[in-house]
C-alpha cells in the first residue's frame, strides 16, 4: 500500500506544472512560426511579408524565426484544408477574404475578437456572429492601370476604352491586358452589365442571366473583335506585357501597385474602370482586403507570439510602412491619416475605385461560384464555347457544388 501510493503522490506532483489552473506548461524557450501567404503574385510583396517576418523575430526573445512559404491562392485554400486534416497546418495565414468561408464552415480557423481589438479595424470577415480575419489592408480591388506615355487621360466609357485600346495594339503591343481565364476579373464587369452572383437570398447561384451573356460576350468581343487584348492572356502573361511597356492598359489588383510604381515610376496612372456604354453602370470590383487567419488547432504556446506578429504587422507605423512601399490601403484605422492616402495620383485612383465595389461574400457558397464561372470562363475565351452555353453551364454547375456542399 505504501509503495502505491507514494507512485500516486509522484504522479500527482508530476502532473502539477502541466494541469494546475486547468493550463499547459509554458516552453521556455522562443518558437518558430510557420506563415503561408498568397502574395507571390507580385515580388516585392512577398518580399515585404519576408522583411517583416524577419524584423519581428528579431525585435522579440519569443519568436526564433519566422517561416514564409508562398502559395498560389487556390493552392493556398487546398493545402491548408489538407494540412490540417493532417494536423500539420502552418501557424499563421496571411490570405485573402473568400478563404473565410470554407475555413469556417470546417471548422479550420479561429475567431480572433477576443485576441485583437477589432474595433482599431475597418470591417473584417464576420459570420456566425464572429470575426474571424484581422485586416492587414483594405481593398484588394481590381482597377485600370495604365501607361502614361500611350493613355494621357483614362477612358471614362467602355467606348472610350475600346477606341484607347484600338489605337495602341500594333504589332507586339496591346492596347489592354487582363486575366481573361478567372472569375475575379469577370466580376467587376458583371457589375457593370447589371448582373450578381447570388440571388436576393445571398446563396443561390443566378448565373444563367442576360447579364451575365452580356457579359460574356463584351470580355469575347475585346480578343475576337476589337482585338485589342492577347489571345491567351492570364495573370502572367498580362503582367509581363504591363511591365515591359507592351501594353498600355492592364487591369489588375492594389497588390500590384508597388510593383508597376517601381517600373513605370511618373509614367503610372491608376483609375476606376469604365462606364459600361450598354447600362450606365461602372463595373464593381469586389472588396476586401488582405487578412491574417489563425487555425483552430494553433498550439498554445505559439498563440502569444502569433498575436504578437499581428499587432506588429498592423501597427500604425507597419500600416504607414505598407503604404509607402506597396501602396496599399491601410487596415487601421488610426492610421489613414497618412498624406499621401490624399496626395497621391495613384492611390486616389484606387480609392475612387474601391468607392465603386461591392464587398466580396464571404459565405460558403462563393467556393462554388468560383469553381463553376472559371471553366467556362475559359472556354469562352478560347473560342469554344458560346457565352450563352456558359452561362447555363455555370449555373449548372454552381448548383451542383452547392448541393455538394450540404
Amino acid at each position: 500500500m505504501k509503495k502505491i501510493l507514494c507512485i500516486l503522490l509522484a504522479l500527482t506532483v508530476m502532473a502539477v506544472p502541466l494541469f494546475a489552473g486547468g493550463q499547459q506548461e509554458k516552453t521556455t524557450g522562443p518558437v518558430t512560426l510557420t506563415l503561408w501567404t498568397q502574395e507571390g503574385q507580385s515580388e516585392n510583396a512577398f518580399q515585404f511579408v519576408e522583411k517583416l517576418a524577419n524584423e519581428y523575430a528579431a525585435s522579440t526573445n519569443i519568436v526564433a524565426a519566422i517561416e514564409v512559404l508562398n502559395k498560389e491562392t487556390e493552392a493556398l485554400r487546398e493545402d491548408f484544408q489538407t494540412a490540417s486534416l493532417a494536423g500539420t497546418s502552418p501557424d499563421l495565414l496571411w490570405t485573402v477574404n473568400d478563404h473565410a468561408g470554407p475555413f469556417v464552415t470546417a471548422g479550420l480557423i479561429q475567431p480572433v475578437e477576443n485576441l485583437v481589438d477589432m474595433n482599431d479595424y475597418v470591417e473584417s470577415v464576420i459570420m456566425d456572429g464572429h470575426t474571424w480575419g484581422v485586416p492587414i489592408s483594405s481593398g484588394n480591388h481590381l482597377m485600370l492601370l495604365y501607361n502614361k506615355k500611350y493613355i494621357t487621360t483614362p477612358p471614362a466609357t467602355t467606348d472610350e476604352l475600346i477606341a484607347m485600346a484600338q489605337a495602341n495594339t500594333k504589332g507586339d503591343m496591346y492596347g489592354l491586358a487582363f486575366n481573361l481565364g478567372e472569375a475575379f476579373w469577370l466580376a467587376p464587369w458583371l457589375g457593370g452589365f447589371g448582373g450578381r452572383v447570388f440571388a436576393d437570398d445571398g446563396v443561390t447561384p443566378s448565373l444563367n442571366t442576360p447579364e451575365m451573356v452580356a457579359t460574356l460576350d463584351f470580355m469575347q468581343s475585346l480578343t475576337y473583335d476589337y482585338k485589342v487584348t492577347p489571345l491567351e492572356a492570364d495573370y502572367a502573361v498580362a503582367d509581363t506585357l504591363f511591365k515591359e511597356g507592351k501594353a498600355a492598359m492592364i487591369i489588375n489588383g492594389d497588390w500590384s501597385l508597388g510593383g508597376y510604381a517601381d517600373v513605370l515610376g511618373d509614367d503610372f496612372g491608376a483609375a476606376p474602370l469604365p462606364k459600361v456604354v450598354a447600362t450606365g453602370l461602372y463595373p464593381a470590383p469586389y472588396t476586401s482586403g488582405k487578412y491574417f487567419m489563425i487555425p483552430e488547432d494553433l498550439a498554445p504556446e505559439k498563440v502569444e507570439a502569433v498575436v504578437g506578429f499581428i499587432k506588429f504587422v498592423t501597427s500604425k507605423a507597419k500600416q504607414y510602412e505598407q503604404l509607402e512601399v506597396l501602396n496599399r490601403l491601410p487596415a487601421l484605422k488610426a492610421a489613414m491619416d497618412h498624406p499621401d492616402i490624399e496626395n497621391d495620383p495613384v492611390l486616389a485612383g484606387s480609392i475612387a475605385q474601391l468607392a465603386k465595389g461591392t464587398p466580396m461574400p464571404s459565405v460558403l457558397e462563393m467556393r462554388a461560384i468560383w469553381d463553376a464561372i472559371n471553366p467556362e470562363q475559359s472556354a469562352v475565351m478560347a473560342g469554344t464555347l458560346s457565352p450563352a452555353e456558359a452561362a447555363a453551364n455555370m449555373q449548372a454547375a454552381a448548383v451542383t457544388g452547392i448541393e455538394n456542399l450540404q
